[in-house]
């Protein structure tokens, strides 16, 4: 089965600041963490994907618009407390064993070294219903 990580954060759960107030060699350590993860799920086959994302700034938000342009709002979006920072996609054989990757994602490091325990919802991917023929 495949599930999708996701990792959140939020004013309101993020005790420790935002990744661009870090110290580079934390910085290191923390994309070390996830690199050394991502190679531990790809070697164990379960890895299907994993991305981080630019920072909440950065993103717009479209609709489209019947007969013109589609419509494009910049962010920051103020309304938005909590913003999704990156996710993976693994396909692994239990709900237990996503739980057991999201738990160890949700302890990387961050400032000081010391575990996030950031938030990190597991959610299962829908699988495609056969269709008849």
């Amino acid at each position: 089965m495949k599930y999708m990580l996701l990792m959140q954060f939020s004013e309101a759960t993020a005790d420790f600041p935002r990744i661009d107030e870090w110290k580079p060699e934390e910085i290191q350590a923390h994309i070390g963490f996830m690199k050394d993860t991502n190679r531990r799920l790809a070697e164990a086959g379960e890895l299907v994907d994993a991305q981080g994302l630019a920072m909440p700034e950065t993103a717009r938000i479209v609709r489209s618009h019947a007969g013109g342009a589609p419509v494009v709002t910049e962010g920051p979006f103020p309304e938005i407390k909590e913003w999704v920072a990156g996710w993976w996609i693994v396909d692994c054989e239990t709900d237990a064993r996503a739980v057991e990757i999201a738990a160890a994602v949700s302890a990387a490091p961050g400032p000081g070294g010391a575990p996030l325990n950031m938030p990190i919802e597991v959610r299962q991917v829908m699988a495609v219903p056969p269709t008849e023929l």
